[in-house]
């Protein structure tokens, strides 16, 4: 497995070895002693699956402390826009975004860090998407970025389709109004 630093420090794009042959492939989605000599350093406490159809936006999500999240997220079907904003207080990223094309051909992972906003976008007809965390959900810790925050300036792919949002996600706050509890650590 590789790992590409992205320019939000911490959030890394991750490229398993995948080995193929005339019956179809494998690869490692997780190892943890791989993750180990990469960095990473994640306890992983549920697996989440979502299914979407296209069009469908989902988050910006965060929880803050105590019971923040690290995600290891990938695409088991299908293919999305992923989404990260940096909202570590101090962070010189803080307020930026990053985004990555993840999808089950391409089969491309990114490793975000407590101290994320994170969303995506379902560019195909249809995605499941999975993803690892390191806390369990947390209703009371749950927050939300607003996907379109000007100050933001997320730049999302015209699929030719309105979005399709959740009441909390149209909902969610803008960045100067955000809860966050993240420090930046150099």
């Amino acid at each position: 497995m590789t790992a590409t630093p992205t320019p939000l420090r911490g959030l890394l794009l991750l490229d398993p070895k995948v080995f193929s042959d005339e019956r179809g492939f494998f690869y490692e989605s997780y190892n943890i002693h791989v993750f180990q000599k990469l960095g990473i350093e994640a306890a992983f406490v549920q697996d989440n699956v979502s299914r979407s159809v296209k069009g469908v936006l989902r988050g910006l999500h965060y929880q803050i402390e105590p019971a923040a999240q690290g995600k290891l997220v990938r695409v088991a079907y299908g293919e999305v826009l992923d989404v990260c904003v940096d909202i570590r207080i101090g962070s010189p990223t803080f307020g930026k975004w990053h985004s990555e094309v993840l999808s089950a051909q391409n089969k491309k992972m990114l490793w975000i860090p407590a101290g994320f906003a994170h969303g995506f976008l379902t560019l195909s007809d249809e995605a499941e998407f999975t993803y690892k965390v390191t806390h369990v959900y947390s209703p009371q810790h749950d927050r939300c970025l607003v996907y379109n925050d000007a100050d933001v300036g997320i730049v999302w792919h015209d699929i030719g389709v309105p979005f399709l949002l959740s009441e909390k996600d149209k909902n969610g706050k803008r960045l100067r109004e955000l809860e966050t509890n993240f420090t930046y650590a150099p």
